[in-house]
């Protein structure tokens, strides 16, 4: 079983690094109200476990019958064959038409079924950034029609990518990177329960991989398991290098040569290509500045690109206006 189901929250109080988040989501259990919602914020920082959260909060025993999650990126990147193969959507299913008539076929049917012993049901959207602008237009006319019945949420990492008619309807949350001192913790707990034992994993092994999460609290409990059942914990920062890191390190130096345009489209690469969120490229970008440069507008830049992205800015704009503010500075 992996870990990060073992020791996934299954209430408010076991959400770690999250507590403005939370505070808001609980008081809307309390008092039995919820507004549409797009929780945003990278990849492992508890969105998807916040709306579970939520959900028993709301409905107890009954939470699953009133909860219905579409995984909007298997959905549009596999096409019919994803809805072939998925028994939620066998009985839906109409192999003669297209995926978008299909989509607004799930749509219909799961916005018609009535709450169980309650006055809404929960629709979850996760990963809603895959979600083509047709569909969006889609959902938002049914969103219409439903919202007596029906509250809308969409999980994503990059929120620019929902039409203004949803995200005008909805309550934005931001999910921050997990704190590395929470993350840390928690692997310490991990390790203590699991008894993976300090020879397998050091202190200082936990640092390594603390490192290499860059605030995914998932992808850290992910690569400690993986060093427990291999049996070694080597160098872990090599071993979870990516590209996306050699290409934050091209944007730098795209910069460096006055390259302005090329560094906007690397960037808008990291976005598009590997689907990192606005502030997962930042924090690529900003591992290679603390190692390879020392200059304070670099990080006040970096700081003031994170604070709009923060408050939910177009990330593409960001980025551009990341891109032109510093150029200056390799001058």
């Amino acid at each position: 079983m992996l870990w990060t189901e073992k020791y996934r929250p299954m209430t408010f109080s076991e959400i770690l690094g999250q507590e403005p988040v939370v505070q808001h989501l609980s008081s809307f259990a309390v008092s039995k109200t919820l507004p549409h919602l797009i929780l945003t914020g990278p990849h492992g920082t508890g969105k998807s476990t916040a709306v579970g959260c939520l959900a028993r909060a709301l409905y107890n025993e009954t939470w699953e019958l009133n909860t219905s999650v579409i995984p909007v990126s298997d959905l549009f990147s596999q096409g019919k064959s994803f809805l072939e193969q998925d028994e939620r959507y066998t009985h839906i299913y109409q192999k003669n038409q297209s995926l978008l008539v299909n989509f607004k076929y799930i749509l219909k049917w799961y916005a018609s079924m009535r709450p169980l012993d309650t006055e809404f049901k929960l629709m979850v959207f996760e990963d809603a950034q895959a979600l083509t602008r047709d569909a969006q237009q889609a959902l938002r006319r049914i969103m219409e029609r439903t919202s007596a019945t029906c509250r809308f949420i969409f999980t994503t990492t990059n929120p620019s990518a929902i039409i203004p008619a949803i995200s005008s309807r909805c309550l934005p949350l931001f999910f921050a990177p997990i704190g590395q001192d929470v993350i840390l913790g928690h692997l310490m707990n991990i390790r203590a329960k699991e008894g993976a034992g300090s020879t397998i994993c050091t202190d200082d092994d936990l640092d390594l991989i603390v490192q290499a999460a860059a605030g995914d609290l998932r992808r850290a409990v992910l690569l400690l398991q993986a060093a427990h059942q291999s049996g070694r914990c080597e160098d872990l920062l090599t071993c979870t290098s990516s590209e996306t890191a050699t290409i934050a390190s091209h944007t730098l130096n795209a910069l460096r040569n006055g390259d302005v345009r090329g560094a906007v489209r690397l960037m808008e690469s990291l976005m598009i290509d590997y689907g990192l969120s606005g502030n997962e490229v930042l924090y690529e970008v900003r591992t290679i500045v603390q190692r390879e440069y020392n200059h304070p507008a670099l990080a006040i830049a970096l700081a003031d690109t994170e604070y709009r992205l923060t408050h939910a800015n177009n990330e593409y704009i960001q980025m551009g206006t990341f891109a032109t503010g510093i150029r200056g500075v390799f001058t």
